[in-house]
């Protein structure tokens, strides 16, 4: 049987992202495009903390993304 060490907790506590969560791309990443145009869907976190997007190939690191605002949805209602 495998315990889990300190590491593992901490990784787990540290979970930038969750699937089916969006994420806009920093607009120095994308110029020119709108907030909308740069907003995706992630598909999947993989077990190095990075993502994959849906409708967007590739990998990608928590930097690439602006800050995540919770309650930027609930402003816009």
């Amino acid at each position: 049987m495998k315990t889990r060490s300190l590491n593992d907790d901490r990784q787990s506590e540290n979970v930038w992202a969750r699937p089916q969560m969006l994420v806009t791309f920093r607009a120095e990443i994308m110029p020119g495009r709108s907030r909308e145009e740069r907003t995706y869907r992630i598909e999947t976190v993989l077990p190095n903390s990075r993502v994959m997007l849906e409708g967007f190939p590739g990998e990608y690191r928590e930097t690439a993304f602006e800050g995540i605002n919770f309650l930027r949805e609930k402003a816009a209602r």
